[in-house]
């Protein structure tokens, strides 16, 4: 079920999007090579807790996960783009890395991500970033620009779907429309569902009040996924490097808010 929030409610979700966006800058900045995952969801973790933040993760069990998800974070490394599960594994130089967050504050949640290249510098698009993987996030996040900008009162769903996709096809990558964006707000998922790929001028008509978590992720390779023996992550299928960027955005009368740029 979709809900319109009123002006009042979007700045609340925004306090919520200050804190998601800012610990994400925090948790990017400490995955360097030698950082272990678990050394970040235990932060991630003590960030929440000091914050009075509840996780929209923890317990999480909707159909398609193996049991209760019992973190606070997911992160997916390499061929992993979606709902990975943290474990005992140390970053190497030259990692992919995502990073998904979402919380709930005083009842209202933020969504988002982003992905980096693990480097001795921290930094993307340092000497030992694969150069394709660097196109590959900055092709994620020129889409969420894309889609963000087309996220306006009175298009159409399809018009942000259709920006985009256009991106992905621009850059010769595949795209899955099994997982994709979602409204949310008192809940971390709502309708309605935000594919990477649509036709403009089709699907609803946004209003203003209108909350959706957008995130284009594809790979270097096949759309295709396969789920990990932990029950959870998602890997392609053929191994191929991946990449997810997030924001949780607002339509507004005044144009889109993204929520969560801290």
């Amino acid at each position: 079920m979709m809900e319109l929030k009123t002006p009042a409610e979007i700045e609340r979700m925004a306090v919520t999007g200050r804190f998601v966006g800012e610990t994400l800058r925090t948790l990017a900045a400490e995955a360097v090579p030698g950082t272990n995952l678990l050394d970040l969801e235990l932060h991630a973790r003590d960030l929440v807790a000091a914050r009075g933040a509840t996780s929209c993760y923890w317990d999480y069990a909707p159909s398609f996960g193996h049991g209760p998800f019992r973190n606070v974070i997911c992160l997916s490394v390499n061929d992993a783009v979606l709902h990975g599960k943290p474990r005992d594994l140390v970053l190497a130089d030259g990692d992919v890395l995502t990073l998904d967050f979402a919380v709930s504050i005083d009842g209202w949640v933020a969504d988002a991500a982003t992905t980096v290249v693990v480097t001795r510098r921290g930094g993307r698009g340092a000497a030992t970033a694969d150069p394709q993987d660097v196109a590959l996030i900055e092709s994620t996040r020129r889409a969420l620009d894309a889609g963000i900008a087309a996220a306006v009162a009175g298009a159409r769903l399809g018009d942000v779907s259709a920006a985009i996709g256009a991106v992905a096809a621009e850059g010769g990558y595949r795209v899955s429309t099994e997982f994709g964006g979602h409204g949310l707000g008192r809940t971390m998922h709502e309708d309605p569902h935000v594919p990477n790929v649509g036709r403009p001028g089709r699907g609803m008509v946004l209003r203003p009040g209108t909350t959706l978590a957008l995130e284009p992720w594809w790979g270097r390779g096949t759309e295709r996924l396969v789920v990990d023996g932990d029950g959870w992550t998602l890997r392609s299928a053929d191994g191929s490097r991946t990449a997810h960027s997030e924001h949780t955005v607002a339509i507004t009368e005044d144009g889109p808010r993204v929520l969560t740029a801290g």
